[in-house]
């Protein structure tokens, strides 16, 4: 067992910098006066009158795709389009474009072209509380900068445990509006009956059981962020209604006459695709690009494992162990790296938190990808030392994988009493992906406890 050395520690801790993106133009090909300038800030490309780049063409999804300058070269990334985006006759779900190129959509032809040299960028090493050592963080982070001291509306997207409530609150006190309320909605556990009232407030007597008057959230967070989380999973019958609040910049309570004006700002998240959901009719385009004039997308840890020291480094500060880092090893952070991290940022800090919590000071911190799924589940001491016979491995193994399928299906047996079954709740509550939520429940046959998948 190794602890890092300097020379480790020092390739970790990146400071503000430079970094050169490869930029060019799309223009539609039939009228080249259809142009735009691709940079560092990424542009949609679709039939709707709101995207960057209109293009006129029935088999053009209504948001079709985005281009954005990276140093890589210019990314294209297909949005989920129906009729799909080609480059010499081959889909393309995304690529790096360097050279010309003539890109299909539909029954229009666009063309790429290259700007002559790269262009420099901002790029930070940290951004509030978030922090990577990645081209593409640092990149983001000075983008984030720059975004924050706006009034625009920001779309934020990525998996469960991304950040993107950290994000949206470090978008907050970086902007003129930090000494405002920063209020956070979670539409996904909105009950679809008081969805409104709950979004807009209500006043007393309104309906049953509304015993007392409710301020909305909007009027909590005057002068301040509102942050929406998950905002795909907002009743389809309230988007009419948020889109005009957020368009009037006033709300009316349910049972009330009066609209009352609101000063907000609006940064909404969601782990759902909603640009194919805007294509395929489900999620309101005007809502969309209402919330959505700035997009960022937190990729998930697996995509960033080079960022996992900066990131223990600042999860054991925020412990208040900074100094602890020196006790992290190198084979640990090996291990961090070879996990996929399915509850990925979330499921990092619970793993040093347990790690922390049960090390003796002065102890190297061996920390495992395991201690934050088991941190609930683990026994008691008096639990852990009552095998039968403890030496023998056979026994000690099969009584560890007993312990554990009992404290699994103990763990998420209370977690679906607590959620009253609704896996998307278990799932941000847990820091796992609905879809490793819904294999536990199978494993343990709790399947049918489960509801609103």
């Amino acid at each position: 067992m190794r602890l890092r050395d300097d020379s480790f520690l020092e390739a970790t801790v990146v400071g503000p910098g430079r970094i050169e993106v490869l930029t060019g133009s799309l223009a539609v090909e039939a009228d080249p006066k259809r142009r735009v300038e691709v940079g560092a800030e990424a542009l949609l490309v679709g039939r709707h009158g709101s995207c960057q780049l209109v293009v006129d063409d029935r088999r053009v999804s209504s948001v079709h795709a985005e281009v954005v300058a990276t140093e890589r070269g210019v990314r294209l990334r297909d949005l989920s389009s129906k009729n799909g985006t080609f480059i010499q006759g081959v889909r393309v779900g995304e690529v790096f474009l360097t050279h010309r190129a003539r890109i299909k959509l539909g029954e229009t032809t666009l063309a790429f072209e290259p700007s002559k040299g790269p262009r420099a960028v901002e790029e930070v090493s940290s951004f509030g509380p978030l922090v990577g050592q990645s081209h593409e963080m640092r990149a983001l982070f000075g983008r984030l900068r720059r975004i924050a001291a706006t009034e625009l509306t920001v779309l934020v997207g990525g998996e469960t445990g991304t950040g993107k409530e950290l994000l949206a609150r470090a978008i907050h006190l970086g902007s003129p509006r930090a000494k405002g309320p920063f209020v956070v909605v979670d539409c996904g556990s909105i009950p679809q009956t008081l969805a409104e009232a709950t979004l807009f407030g209500h006043e007393k007597g309104a309906f049953t059981g509304a015993t007392e008057r409710r301020a909305s959230p909007f009027v909590e967070a005057d002068g301040g962020t509102i942050f929406l989380d998950e905002l795909g999973e907002l009743p389809v019958d309230l988007q009419p209604k948020l889109l005009r609040a957020l368009a009037e910049r006033r709300i009316k309570p349910v049972g009330s006459n009066t609209y009352r004006p609101v000063d907000v700002r609006v940064v909404a998240a969601t782990r759902r695709d909603l640009v194919r959901e805007v294509n395929d009719g489900v999620f309101r385009s005007d809502l969309f690009f209402r919330v959505a004039e700035v997009r960022v997308d937190l990729p998930p840890l697996r995509a960033r494992l080079d960022d996992i020291p900066a990131l223990v480094r600042r999860l054991l500060a925020d412990l208040g162990a900074e100094s602890a880092f020196s006790r992290v090893t190198d084979e640990s952070l090996s291990r961090l790296r070879r996990h996929d991290w399915p509850g990925n940022v979330r499921e990092l800090r619970s793993a040093v938190a347990v790690t922390l919590a049960l090390t003796d000071p002065g102890e190297p911190l061996e920390i495992s990808p395991s201690s934050g799924g088991l941190a609930e589940l683990a026994p008691s001491r008096a639990e852990a030392s009552s095998p039968s016979d403890p030496q023998s491995p056979a026994a000690f193994k099969d009584a560890k994988q007993a312990a554990l399928a009992g404290f699994e299906r103990d763990y998420f047996m209370r977690l679906s009493d607590a959620c009253q079954g609704n896996v998307s709740e278990m799932a941000r509550r847990s820091g796992l992906e609905r879809a490793h939520v819904r294999m536990y429940l199978r494993r343990h046959e709790l399947a049918d406890r489960s509801r609103g998948s």
